[in-house]
């Protein structure tokens, strides 16, 4: 049987992910950045997934020097109230934590100064940089995160402005073994067309490596389940994806 029989055109019906059995980019610790505020948001949100079939969240809350000024402290304080709840709850969710480092200038002092970085399966960190400049440090940052041992994964690349005006920065990252980290949801169009566009080109590349909710709240969910009703969904999971290896 094939793993795509159980999307059966029904649009009312509660898609199965199970296939990716992992997702590594959401924002479900409390109060500590742009993501959920209270614990019972997550765990609704948890109740969700598991519905959808994750069996593992690697959940990542920003770290942003002036904005969320997270540490490996904060977060995995906030991961273990989390890890409590869920388990008094019932929820079969794995959950751990990483973190979504935003690449600047305070990054590379972290990456030169051998700061503790939180990452998850084999070494990856995921990284996001603004959305309309490429950032001057983005190869930079990739050489000196491979010299250290790490895997570079680069947050929802369909995102960024600078690669729908750059396409050749795409081939480019791609050859420094950049993983691309697509967020589902810009299947539905709803950041815009043209972030929709630019993932869509990216699953016809063949681009894309690992896929994320980027969860902030409920209404992400909501648009997880409509972008399995999309035509590319199935183009994305034809693909030699890494998420149920983590």
């Amino acid at each position: 049987m094939s793993i795509f029989s159980f999307f059966k055109g029904n649009k009312n019906s509660t898609p199965d992910i199970g296939y990716l059995q992992t997702d590594i980019h959401s924002h479900l610790i409390p109060n500590i950045d742009d993501g959920i505020q209270s614990i019972e948001e997550g765990i609704s949100i948890l109740r969700e997934m598991e519905s959808l079939g994750y069996t593992k969240v690697i959940t990542s809350p920003h770290t942003m020097w002036g904005t969320y000024d997270n540490t490996a402290e904060t977060i995995l304080s906030g991961l273990k109230k989390m890890q409590e709840a869920i388990l008094e709850e019932g929820i079969n969710i794995e959950l751990q934590a990483a973190s979504e480092y935003y690449l600047d200038e305070h990054f590379m002092q972290r990456i030169h100064s051998d700061e503790e970085l939180l990452t998850f399966g084999q070494n990856h960190i995921l990284v996001e940089t603004g959305f309309i400049n490429e950032p001057p440090e983005l190869k930079e940052a990739s050489f000196h995160l491979t010299m250290k041992g790490y895997k570079m994964v680069y947050a929802h690349p369909e995102r960024y402005l600078y690669l729908l005006e750059k396409p050749s920065l795409i081939e480019e990252l791609l050859d420094r073994n950049i993983i691309f980290q697509l967020n589902a949801v810009s299947l539905t169009g709803c950041y815009s067309k043209p972030v929709q566009k630019l993932a869509e080109k990216l699953i016809d590349m063949k681009a894309v490596k690992l896929v994320g909710t980027d969860c902030h709240n409920m209404g992400h969910i909501n648009l997880l389940k409509e972008a399995t009703t999309t035509k590319y969904w199935k183009k994305l999971l034809d693909l030699e994806l890494l998420n149920n290896q983590l």
